[in-house]
């Protein structure tokens, strides 16, 4: 399986890019850290090139990258943007987390 995007989260990533002057291909890193109120805080960050152990991924000509430990959290994963005013941003539909908080930022399996 994989980590995607969907095409509106592909366009926030690729303006995100343009704005920071990222270099051609650049990569969206996804990954999961320990805490948050379910157990598990996904993360999202920028970088220039993947880490030699990274998986990598191309969704919609965004490359994603992931570590491997964060990798078996978040297998099928797809992210998406949302407008919505009050729970806007990122958001991630992970079919391997079994309770999520709230606000969608954490989860547990």
């Amino acid at each position: 399986m994989a980590i995607t995007l969907t095409e509106k989260a592909a366009g926030k990533i690729k303006k995100v890019f343009a704005e920071r002057n990222m270099p051609d291909g650049s990569c969206l890193r996804v990954g999961v850290k320990g805490g948050g109120c379910s157990g598990f805080s996904y993360t999202l960050d920028v970088t220039e090139k993947p880490a030699d152990d990274d998986e990598v991924f191309d969704s919609h000509s965004v490359r994603v990258v992931c570590d491997p430990k964060s990798c078996l959290f978040l297998d099928g994963t797809e992210v998406d943007y949302s407008d919505d005013i009050l729970k806007g941003g990122f958001v991630f539909k992970n079919p391997n987390a079994k309770k999520s908080c709230g606000c969608g930022a954490s989860f547990s399996t």
